[in-house]
């Protein structure tokens, strides 16, 4: 979400006079359950329909007795960067979409499994992960096989497992402690930081080119922490050989079943190209209408601009609780367009950093091919003659599938781009459903309602009928691969031109959160301070960017933002997601589960 200038909000109550339609003490529908508007149910607006204000909504959606919820994003789909496009060429791909902002994630992301599996029917698919970093011998490791670099840096790896170690012990120190000075401390190879870490940073958080600058000890917990474990730990490769990923399903079809699910009982209603760009808090005019909140919104078109006269449909209405789950830097925007943000919040969302990158999706296998290692090399393996070694080079020789392919820059090798082969990522290529393999769900049950690059938002998506699932391997020219050229400000690095413009499939920006050591000393520690739900602003902010960006870490916070109101956490007896669910919430909102949902007074 963002803002952008308006007028002073009346407070003589005329908002008429202003052109602007008023709604009344509660502006929804009557509720599924036949109560009149008038019924004390508490008002909340939700800002964000990603995976954070979805969460939300879903919990609220299941105490329609006790909440009146609405969903406004002014993008016009739903899943925030979690989004599916049509591809033009679904013969030749031998697929008719891409997801092509959120690819996958590890299985450990239980909450997200369980919202996708047992509450949506969606079925994610084992794909193993293969990356491809460097180009040339001298620079090229992977985690299938040993490569000469992985030897020449064999201590050093050692060595780093016993750092995260070191980390996990004193955490709380190395929060604040960057990744390039935690190098430094331990007195690792200068090599060895731009070669493989800060690399293997970028692969993990998408943290653009501040991969230097993320904190130390979150970098350990994606090693260590059996709720964000992202990768094992090999002291012989750094990372463990060939660990599974989920691919998602398509996700255009996941989450408008998602929108169908949280509108189902009545009392949540989502409404996608609808614009916040002004919040009151503690006004008099929404003190008058029995709220704390009061929000003027608006219809934004497919490209996201402000639309004039009636089409514009711009309302303002009054609100008992107000969760905002848009990045820091939209919410604080949207505040200070209305009343304005306290200081805290001014100085926890304003020290959130974002850069700009741009994700470019091709089929330009001569690019992929100068930049990056495709093929299998075994003039790249290293001189070992042990079992172990010699049976990761049978198996690269014969099941070479990189998904995750980096390129360092060569003036600067602490600098990166990166890539996706997405034929060999995405399931729907090698011929498997949108839905899923073994989803309960049926494909005519989850129409691709909110994919991207159709005529009318999904309505003119093909649904499969193109593919083949017995086509062998395509050959490279017929892949699909997405290109991310990070960080605005150094465009001039970027070889962003040299891809053929007939083979570019699609272009797109995307706002990325910076996960800096700052981040975790000034941000992470204090958003307690701003979760205010029930009291002071009445306002909660949930997202991704609130610890980690990881989309488990969105739904956390989505269902913690609504516990706080007095919501339901859907999966307290299982404990796989509950153990995520109860650390954010005590983080960032310094509380514990109720007493009816946890087991011991500490749990």
């Amino acid at each position: 979400m963002s803002s952008s200038p308006t007028s002073t909000l009346p407070t003589n109550g005329n908002a008429q006079a202003n052109g602007v339609k008023a709604n009344g003490v509660n502006g929804h529908s009557k509720a599924a359950n036949g109560s009149s508007p008038n019924t004390k149910r508490k008002r909340v607006l939700i800002i964000g329909a990603g995976c954070s204000g979805m969460s939300a909504a879903y919990s609220l959606s299941l105490s329609p007795e006790e909440f009146d919820v609405k969903v406004y994003d002014r993008s016009p789909s739903t899943g925030g960067s979690a989004t599916s496009t049509q591809l033009p060429d679904p013969k030749r791909f031998n697929a008719d979409y891409i997801n092509d902002g959120v690819q996958g994630a590890s299985p450990v992301f239980h909450n997200t499994f369980k919202m996708f599996d047992k509450v949506l029917g969606f079925q994610a698919t084992e794909v193993g992960l293969q990356i491809s970093f460097g180009k040339g011998k001298e620079t090229f490791w992977s985690n299938v096989f040993p490569s000469e670099l992985v030897e020449h840096f064999s201590a050093d790896i050692k060595k780093f497992g016993r750092v995260l170690q070191h980390i996990k012990r004193f955490e709380p120190i190395f929060a604040v402690i960057p990744v390039d000075r935690m190098l430094k401390l331990f007195r690792f190879s200068p090599d060895f930081g731009e070669r493989m870490v800060f690399p293997l940073v970028a692969l993990f958080f998408g943290t653009g080119n501040e991969t230097k600058h993320i904190s130390s000890a979150i970098l350990e917990r994606v090693f260590l922490d059996p709720s964000m474990r992202l990768f094992e730990f090999s002291e012989e490769s750094l990372l463990a050989s060939v660990p599974t990923m989920m691919a998602f399903p398509e996700l255009s079809r996941v989450y408008g079943a998602w929108r169908r699910k949280i509108e189902e009982n009545g009392n949540v209603a989502v409404e996608t190209s609808r614009e916040v760009y002004e919040i009151h808090r503690g006004t008099k005019e929404a003190k008058k209408q029995g709220g704390h909140i009061l929000a003027k919104t608006r219809r934004v078109n497919a490209k996201e601009e402000p639309l004039t006269g009636p089409d514009a449909d711009e309302r303002i209405e009054v609100f008992d609780e107000l969760i905002m789950a848009a990045d820091a830097d939209s919410a604080l925007k949207i505040l200070s367009a209305g009343s304005g943000p306290t200081w805290r919040e001014r100085k926890v969302l304003g020290n959130v950093l974002y850069k700009w990158d741009v994700t470019v999706t091709h089929s330009d296998e001569e690019y992929m091919r100068r930049h990056y290692e495709l093929d299998y090399q075994p003039a790249y393996n290293a001189k070992r003659e042990d079992a172990d070694s010699k049976k990761a080079f049978e198996y690269a020789e014969k099941n070479w599938r990189p998904l995750y392919l980096i390129k360092m820059y060569e003036k600067d090798p602490a600098f990166i781009e990166m890539s996706f082969d997405l034929t060999h990522y995405q399931p729907q290529f090698q011929g498997t459903s949108p839905v899923g393999s073994g989803a309960r769900i049926k494909e005519g049950q989850a129409p691709p309602s909110e994919r991207e690059g159709t005529t009318s938002q999904g309505k003119e998506a093909t649904t499969g009928q193109h593919l083949d699932p017995d086509q062998k391997e395509p050959s490279y020219s017929d892949h699909v691969f997405q290109t991310i050229y990070l960080n605005k400000e150094m465009s001039d690095w970027w070889t962003k031109d040299e891809v053929a413009k007939e083979k570019v499939i699609l272009e797109k920006w995307w706002k990325q959160q910076s996960h800096r050591w700052q981040h975790y000393a000034f941000t992470v520690p204090f958003m307690w301070a701003i979760n205010q739900a029930g009291s002071g602003t009445h306002t909660s902010f949930a997202g991704a960017w609130s610890l980690v960006n990881m989309h488990e870490v969105g739904i956390a916070s989505g269902f913690s933002a609504a516990y706080a109101l007095g919501g339901k956490y859907p999966f307290k007896e299982d404990e796989e997601c509950a153990r995520l669910f109860r650390l954010y919430y005590a983080l960032s909102h310094m509380s514990r589960m109720r007493g009816e949902d946890r087991k011991g007074f500490f749990a």
